[in-house]
């Protein structure tokens, strides 16, 4: 499998191993007619990966239809897919195939899966499962043969929580899943995409190719591309047409780049956060408090030695080390406390405690199934979550 020919075949501009990784993918799933479920962020190039399975399968020479879901509107969506006999519906003046029918022994692309109706939902489930489908205004069964790839920039899990996707749905688009990764962590590509739109500008509009210099190319990446590919190709076409310096600089760059910010770990200025808490809001909360409740022990603790003992952790603070032998006298036999170190003794390295709220959710999980015998049900009630939400954590963490 050659990875250049392909990019190059279909326009794929860039070296990032993500990038990569999705096309050996897309290639491998081809010659099968498993359903592929291709999910990322808007403006990643989704479009791209079913023509890449319909071109390696054994369906290339058949029909390849691409239909944005979000685009049709909901009364006559099930009409568009699924066809219609005349006099189904107002305005049905004649019987008409649908996608589903004209795409038979091809590949269908459904962009966009996530706005489907939850009615609409249900004969496509029949459809994939038996490849059987009824038309709007009709009784008859009709049968096809037809590979479908879907895409969605949206989380289907958190629709499916939330009782807007079926859930018997999503385990059967997502037999295999790809995922193409967002412009901001693909790296050099920034600069390799630039340059290609700006060619390709400079020949539609006749004038010569802007070039970024160093800087500008620096700031490109840094910059976290909310729109990626799509907010870029926008950029270069604004700035070849409106701009006569050919030479880009970090301050004409800047007037293009919306709420400019470096691309860092955290949240963005005038960007809500990539991560959606709400699935585990639960579930870290309950970690924090569990911390919370840990730091209050240590400092009554803490407290009650300095109240006790304030010689011992004076001497302590002004030489960083505890006597070779020091007693802790107490009236109570029971409670005293001694505390040696010989001279040959190391010097012992304060162990750092783990404050990784993965592991920390780890550990809450597992102490939770083990105090209920592995019952998940009785578990997710004592962490404050539903089954759902714990048996997608056990999974994520193979847990045993």
């Amino acid at each position: 499998m050659d990875i250049q020919a392909i990019k190059q075949r279909f326009g794929i501009i860039g070296k990032s191993p993500k990038l990569e990784q999705a096309i050996r993918r897309a290639v491998r799933v081809a010659p099968t007619d498993i359903t592929v479920l291709v999910s990322g962020e808007s403006g990643t190039g989704k479009e791209t990966i079913p023509k890449i399975i319909h071109h390696f399968s054994a369906r290339k020479h058949g029909p390849y239809f691409a239909i944005n879901c979000g685009a049709i509107p909901e009364g006559t969506i099930d009409s568009e897919l699924f066809g219609h006999e005349k006099g189904s519906f107002t305005g049905a003046v004649s019987s008409r195939k649908g996608y589903f029918e004209v795409a038979n022994k091809g590949t269908l692309f459904l962009d966009e899966v996530g706005e489907l109706p939850l009615t609409t939902q249900v004969r496509l489930l029949r459809v994939l499962e038996n490849g059987e489908y009824i038309k709007v205004g009709s009784s008859k069964v009709e049968k096809t043969d037809v590979r479908i790839v879907a895409a969605t920039n949206k989380n289907l899990l958190k629709l499916v929580e939330e009782g807007k996707f079926r859930e018997d749905l999503y385990f059967r688009l997502a037999t295999v899943q790809i995922e193409l990764p967002p412009l901001r962590e693909r790296g050099e590509d920034v600069i390799l995409l630039f340059r290609k739109f700006a060619s390709d500008f400079a020949h539609k509009y006749r004038v010569p190719a802007i070039r970024l210099t160093p800087e500008a190319e620096q700031m490109l990446m840094q910059y976290h591309w909310p729109g990626n590919i799509r907010e870029l190709r926008n950029i270069v076409e604004q700035i070849s047409v409106l701009e006569e310096e050919r030479r880009i600089t970090p301050d004409i760059l800047r007037k293009y780049l919306k709420s400019y910010q470096l691309n860092l770990p955290g949240l963005v200025a005038g960007e809500s956060s990539r991560y959606d808490f709400g699935k585990d809001r639960e579930l870290i909360f309950k970690l924090l408090f569990e911390m919370k409740k840990e730091i209050d022990q240590l400092k009554v603790v803490t407290q009650e030695l300095m109240n006790r003992h304030p010689a011992m952790l004076t001497q302590v603070a002004q030489t960083n080390q505890v006597p070779a032998a020091y007693h802790i006298y107490n009236p109570t036999p029971a409670n005293d406390i001694v505390i040696e170190q010989k001279p040959e003794d190391p010097p012992q390295e304060p162990k750092e405690e783990n404050l990784s709220l993965e592991e920390k959710e780890k550990e809450l999980i597992r102490k939770a199934l083990k105090k209920h015998n592995g019952r998940r049900k009785l578990a997710a009630k004592e962490l404050g979550i539903s089954e759902r939400t714990l048996y997608r954590k056990i999974k994520q963490y193979d847990i045993q």
